[in-house]
């Protein structure tokens, strides 16, 4: 795992040995919680800690313990974002843009949880390489988001991280309320 760094937006080492960004300091972005009981859907913001740390985020979402559905959107410095969902025997995961794990601890954490080798990219090259996902595609496929549907999303590389999950959320009926929760955030 790699060291988290306190203070200004500053690299640090990720497993691969290449700088990545640690600190959520000088991040944009949000990572918010999303809850689906009794046929209603809930959102409400986690700490900015968990943009940075996949531990943070999977130990936030645990402690809702919410009898129905319960996942987590990053949206990691509007460069890409990790659909979290916390399950009793590990997590289910998917992270957008699998090379911004050359840049970021948390893409690289994601990686690693899903026992995937941290892309052997350039830094200076990212911009040129088109990106692709990884994880488990069928994350949302039980709350009404098939796996086909969300591969159309991710594969929509001309939206921004936060317009993608603005899709994920119409598509499963959250998105005022996942409007709102952003709104009380700014």
């Amino acid at each position: 795992m790699a060291a988290q760094r306190v203070g200004k937006k500053s690299p640090s080492v990720n497993p691969s040995g290449k700088s990545a960004v640690g600190s959520s300091d000088d991040l944009d972005g949000y990572a918010v919680a999303v809850t689906r009981e009794d046929g209603r859907w809930k959102c409400r913001a986690l700490s900015g800690a968990a943009l940075t740390s996949l531990d943070t985020a999977v130990t936030e979402l645990r402690e809702l313990r919410s009898s129905g559905a319960v996942f987590g959107l990053l949206n990691v410095d509007d460069e890409f974002f990790v659909i979290v969902r916390p399950a009793p025997v590990g997590n289910g995961l998917l992270l957008s843009d699998a090379t911004m794990a050359v840049d970021y601890d948390i893409a690289a954490d994601v990686l690693d949880a899903l026992n995937i080798e941290i892309p052997d990219i350039d830094p200076d090259e990212l911009d040129e390489i088109e990106p692709w996902e990884e994880g488990d595609l069928g994350i949302l496929a039980d709350l009404g988001l098939p796996e086909p549907v969300l591969s159309v999303i991710l594969s929509e590389t001309d939206l921004y991280p936060d317009e993608q999950i603005e899709e994920i959320a119409e598509r499963l009926g959250f998105d005022d309320v996942l409007a709102k929760t952003l709104g009380s955030l700014r």
